[in-house]
C-alpha cells in the first residue's frame, strides 16, 4: 500500500495504480530507545546503523526480504511515528476496536 512501487515486486502496480488512491500504509521497522537517552548514545546508535544499512551486503539480504532501508533521522523517524500514531488511532476509535 506504498505510494511506490516495491523494488522485490516492481511489476506489481501500487494501491493506487489499481484503483484505491486512498489507501496508503508502509510497513516499517526502526530502532527505538528509552526515553532520556543520551543525545550522544542516540547519535552513535543512528551513525552505525545508518553505517550498516549502507552496506552492499546488507541491501542485498534486506531487498531479498522485500525491504527498502531508510535511514532517516531520530528526528524524522519521530516525526513519522506520530503521524502513524494520530492515523491509526483515528481508525482504531471509528471502527470501536478495543484490546483483548
Amino acid at each position: 500500500m506504498s505510494d511506490h512501487r516495491s523494488q522485490a515486486l516492481p511489476d506489481l502496480p501500487t494501491i493506487a495504480e489499481a484503483g484505491y488512491p486512498e489507501l496508503h500504509g508502509d510497513a516499517w521497522v526502526g530502532v527505538l530507545v528509552p526515553t532520556g537517552t543520551p543525545q550522544d548514545i542516540v547519535s552513535l546508535l543512528h551513525r552505525e546503523i545508518v553505517k550498516i544499512i549502507a552496506r552492499q551486503d546488507m541491501k542485498e539480504r534486506l531487498a531479498a526480504l522485500g525491504l527498502e532501508p531508510v535511514g532517516n533521522s531520530p528526528e524524522e523517524f519521530t516525526a513519522q511515528m506520530k503521524i502513524e500514531m494520530e492515523k491509526w488511532a483515528k481508525v482504531i476509535q471509528a471502527a470501536k476496536i478495543k484490546a483483548e
